[in-house]
């Protein structure tokens, strides 16, 4: 004998209860969580509420049924009129769409996405609206900040060109000056040696042009502090080698490059950005270190551009309170972020301090308006 939880083969499943219409409406709404879906009386009154709208909105439903829907409304909006001309245009046009600051129960604002419908019955009256309102504030955020991001890109690429455009002025205008008043202090000094006259005007000529050459010298340090020329005219691998070799003469520390071979064909944009975050590494080392050696290495793969920078410092705690050298590892941040690559930084007190970087292939051979493109 078949017991009671058997199927005797033939027979069929129990049918399931009829869930009327209206019920299935309701079930459907209130499983929707993402969205406020609730309803209003024809003067603007809510008369239901779902569990997105609680979610969203903070109120109960038994706290805003029956109230008038312009508790979601700014100040500046109720003054305005806003709430009452969005259900007169629902009601004329059939359905309105708004973005904009709505306010929740506890008085913060959030950006919403507003969709007014009016609900007729078969005759054509007006019996109250449907509302459906998303919460649009992180998108709004993120928004915001690819636009953010496109800015500041924009304003690297325009100062970089800025500094360039500075660094020629200062080496073909102020440059040439100087030293063409070096050659008039030469003609001097030879013209005061033919008269025989004393040795103390000599004297001072040699002086003058010691100055000239001390001024020389600095004006092509900031000169290629803003622009080094070699990045234009000979490329990246080039312009590391010389940043090595003046970091070293400048600072005392041994600092060591090696460039993959294939590690030059990039383009302007990204050959830069990577020459400004191994300058910025440089600069840390140089500020807070304390180190005796850094080594910079740069290699190219088929799937992109590998930076490893390495110092043998004082090292940092990386999870203590931002001191003077986080504003140098943020702005390294940024210009990795700018070539869509990824930034690391690993170090403990005693122990050094080591940075890598990974940009994709695609990011060295873009320009920045190609990648703010590829990031929409």
């Amino acid at each position: 004998m078949a017991s009671s939880n058997e199927r005797v083969p033939g027979d069929q499943p129990a049918p399931l209860p009829e869930i009327a219409i209206e019920d299935r409406h309701h079930l459907l709404i209130e499983a929707v969580h993402d969205h406020a879906i609730f309803m209003l009386d024809p003067d603007g009154h809510v008369t239901s509420w779902n569990t997105g709208a609680q979610r969203i909105k903070g109120y109960a439903p038994d706290e805003i049924i029956g109230r008038h829907f312009s508790a979601f409304y700014t100040p500046d909006d109720i003054a305005a009129g806003k709430p009452a001309r969005e259900l007169e245009l629902a009601g004329a046009a059939g359905r309105v769409e708004d973005e904009g600051w709505r306010v929740r129960r506890d008085g913060s604002r959030f950006w919403a996405n507003v969709v007014i419908s009016a609900v007729r019955d078969e005759s054509g009256v007006l019996r109250g609206f449907a509302k459906v309102t998303r919460d649009m504030t992180e998108r709004m955020r993120l928004a915001a900040l690819e636009r953010a991001s496109e800015v500041s890109t924009q304003m690297q690429v325009a100062r970089e060109n800025e500094q360039k455009r500075i660094a020629r002025e200062l080496h073909d205008d102020l440059g040439q000056q100087l030293t063409a008043l070096k050659m008039s202090v030469a003609l001097l000094e030879a013209r005061l040696k033919t008269r025989d006259e004393p040795a103390a005007p000599l004297g001072e000529t040699h002086e003058l042009q010691a100055q000239i050459d001390a001024m020389a010298a600095s004006l092509r340090r900031i000169a290629a502090d803003l622009r080094p020329p070699l990045l234009d005219d000979l490329g990246l691998c080039a312009a590391l080698d010389w940043l090595a070799d003046d970091f070293t003469r400048r600072y005392g520390v041994r600092a060591t490059v090696r460039i993959s071979e294939n590690a030059g064909d990039i383009a302007e944009f990204s050959a830069t950005t990577i020459f400004r975050i191994v300058q910025e590494a440089l600069t840390n080392v140089a500020r807070h270190a304390r180190a005796r050696t850094v080594d910079v290495d740069v290699v190219r793969t088929g799937a992109g551009c590998s930076i490893t920078i390495v110092d043998d410092g004082v090292g940092a705690q990386l999870d203590a309170a931002p001191n003077a050298r986080s504003f140098g590892l943020l702005g390294m941040r940024e210009r990795v972020r700018q070539l869509e690559g990824s930034i690391a930084f690993h170090s403990t007190p005693g122990a050094g301090f080591r940075i890598e970087i990974d940009v994709p292939e695609r990011s060295l051979l873009a320009g920045p308006n190609d990648m703010d493109a590829s990031a929409r």
